[in-house]
């Protein structure tokens, strides 16, 4: 895998405090078409749960995100993410992750953000926060001057606002949480999860 933007129009991001869900919750997600699954690194479960996702849930490309250090970078490989996301970037943890071997979207909320990323020969990134830093009209602007820079928005995009992203043509998927409602997750319904994932990714670039 070259690239974190194909895998899907809509990338999960997925908080596990359990690590009992992570496996029930991942094969919801692939079952509904959404492959890529980005748990982000904000508990104490996160690694083992990227670990058992990836050693137990057939067709999940797990991935870790919330990635920023040097150190997670090295963890998160080492428990099997297969792409790192991190909601900014500094150039220690550009190196780090540029050397993990897996691929990886950095964040940017800024065009000078973009530019040095461009600079450093990186052309797929995460936007963030999506909608608190300008949502579409703030990415369309962005494509004009910078066609070459591709997006995964991600930040208070919901199943209503996502179209206007994917339909830009420099956002390759978006980032999201909609189809992960509290409520489903604390009553383990794993059928809603699935069926919420199902309309997710139907959604088109």
């Amino acid at each position: 895998m070259t690239s974190v933007l194909g895998l899907a129009p809509v990338v999960p991001v997925v908080v596990i405090d359990d690590v009992a869900d992570a496996v029930p919750l991942a094969r919801a997600l692939v079952a509904g078409g959404l492959p890529a699954i980005e748990v982000t690194l904000r508990t104490a479960a996160a690694l083992e749960a990227i670990r058992v996702i990836a050693a137990e849930v057939p067709g999940a490309v797990v991935g870790a995100g919330t990635v920023v250090t040097p150190g997670a970078v090295a963890d998160s490989v080492a428990a099997g993410a297969r792409f790192l996301v991190s909601p900014g970037w500094t150039e220690a943890l550009l190196s780090a992750m540029r050397d993990s071997g897996v691929p990886f979207l950095p964040g940017v909320s800024t065009v000078s953000e973009v530019v040095a990323l461009l600079e450093n020969g990186v052309t797929e990134m995460k936007f963030f926060p999506a909608e608190a830093a300008g949502g579409p009209a703030y990415l369309k602007s962005v494509s004009g001057p910078l066609p070459q820079a591709r997006f995964c928005p991600t930040g208070g995009i919901t199943a209503a606002k996502a179209p206007a992203y994917l339909a830009l043509p420099n956002v390759g998927c978006v980032g999201g949480t909609w189809m992960l409602p509290p409520d489903a997750l604390a009553a383990k319904d794993w059928a809603r999860v699935e069926a919420l994932a199902r309309e997710a990714s139907a959604l088109r670039r």
